[in-house]
């Protein structure tokens, strides 16, 4: 059947709606600033409970993460996956539309789609806040099936009316289901100017479900794929993003991420590994060499099934969303080894069994009298230091835990480990640099 021609038209004015992004330019300098909130422990996060102690929030956290894993584990593994990791660790707010009308999502690097829950719904969660409704919006347009963005959208409907829909499906069966749409986005600057960017991609769900919470709308792609908002505003800034997470202990200040001339990370200090590109856009790939572990190192062996597909290099992800660094197991057994050697003390077990080497600190709770090493993850090309107040935390009263755990599935370098460095993302010269920062004070 050839095409309407109220079909024609639709994909034409789209296609003059494509080039304007693909020509759009900030008309202000081009980088801003703007809050990441951790949404366990930051006092801004409506996730938080002043009753839970930092062992209760910590539990929580970790647990969050595990579920995560799991389905970081089955993407990866599948070349056009319908299903993404359980959403992360870290909220940042944005509005949609004109006028902008706030939401708050879950910031997350292992997701690319931007959505947020939409009137009419026929399946929503709660939401204690309004929901963003298309039709007060004067800039919002539904994409037509016949078009760029459309293409993208893994998979894709298309509605009677030949308006392109999407569903995506998360790993602990929560769900999201609706139109995809174009809109004006705006991102809050620490500089206290708005920066208002035109004909941003994302989701309008109308059947959303699962275990999301009423505290927040959706999701904040920050992925690599193509429809993710890191993507969409490539040009606008350079390719660069970067961010910077306070410790967990130093939540009354807030993380930061940060884009374009702001992500800039340079001066003494910075070390840079390559991005490493694959079939699966969504994560962001790095390659690990070795570790050392006080004065030993230990090498990164690739798995029988990489030397197989010769996919050797990118055998590690970098996910702020993922609370804990984790490991292959031969690799994690060594470092669990190498690590008793240099203590002088008897490990003891979590009761509650989430790690596999915690020692006790017994009254006065100073991590440093127990002799642990510092931990360096040699990347291609950079050596990230790790003291061990970085890698061990107290996750009950007197007992403090390695933070890096074993999973023959998938190797994640997890946001603890990136806690207090400024972390740049250059996805034009396609690397990703650390420099040792105090969060605090961004």
């Amino acid at each position: 059947m050839a095409p309407s021609l109220t079909t024609f038209t639709s994909f034409l004015s789209f296609f003059f709606l494509l080039h304007h992004i693909s020509v759009h330019s900030l008309t202000r300098p081009s980088g801003f600033t703007t809050d990441l909130i951790h949404r366990e422990y930051s006092a801004l996060s409506p996730f938080y409970d002043p009753s839970h102690t930092k062992f209760d929030r910590f539990r929580n956290t970790i647990h969050s993460s595990f579920s995560r894993l799991s389905k970081l584990s089955s993407s990866q593994n599948t070349i056009q996956s319908q299903i993404t990791p359980v959403p992360g660790a870290y909220l940042m707010n944005v509005s949609i539309g004109t006028p902008p009308f706030n939401i708050l999502g879950i910031a997350d690097t292992g997701s690319d789609l931007t959505w947020t829950q939409c009137p009419p719904c026929i399946q929503c969660f709660k939401q204690n806040s309004p929901l963003f409704d298309p039709k007060y919006s004067s800039t919002y347009k539904n994409v037509p099936c016949i078009s760029r963005p459309c293409t993208a959208v893994r998979p894709a409907t298309c509605s009677p009316n030949n308006y392109c829909g999407y569903k995506l499906y998360y790993g602990d069966n929560s769900f999201t289901q609706g139109d995809v749409a174009v809109d004006s986005f705006t991102f809050g600057s620490t500089s206290g100017q708005p920066i208002t960017i035109p004909n941003v991609v994302f989701g309008c769900g109308h059947e959303n479900g699962g275990t999301f919470k009423e505290f927040t709308s959706g999701i904040v792609g920050l992925g690599g794929g193509p429809l993710s908002i890191i993507s969409q505003l490539k040009d606008s800034i350079n390719g660069k993003f970067s961010y910077c997470l306070v410790p967990l202990d130093e939540q009354s200040k807030t993380s930061k991420i940060n884009f374009g001339s702001n992500a800039a990370v340079s001066g003494t200090g910075v070390v840079s590994t390559p991005l490493i590109t694959k079939s699966l856009s969504t994560f962001y790939y790095l390659n690990l060499e070795k570790i050392t572990v006080g004065k030993q190192t230990l090498e990164f062996k690739a798995s029988s099934n990489s030397r197989k597909e010769g996919d050797v290099e990118g055998n590690i992800i970098i996910d702020s969303g993922t609370t804990l660094t984790l490991l292959p197991s031969d690799l994690y057994s060594g470092l669990v080894s190498k690590v008793k050697e240099s203590v002088n003390e008897n490990p003891i077990k979590d009761p509650n069994g989430d790690f596999g080497l915690c020692y006790s600190i017994g009254d006065n709770g100073e991590v440093q009298n127990l002799n642990l090493p510092t931990i360096i993850f040699h990347f291609t090309g950079a050596d990230v230091d790790l003291p061990a107040k970085q890698t061990f935390l107290e996750v009950e009263e007197g007992l403090v835990c390695l933070t890096i755990v074993p999973n023959d599935e998938i190797a994640i370098f997890g946001n603890l480990s990136q806690m207090n460095f400024l972390v740049g993302y250059d996805l034009v010269n396609k690397e990703v640099s650390f420099k040792r920062t105090d969060c605090t004070m961004q």
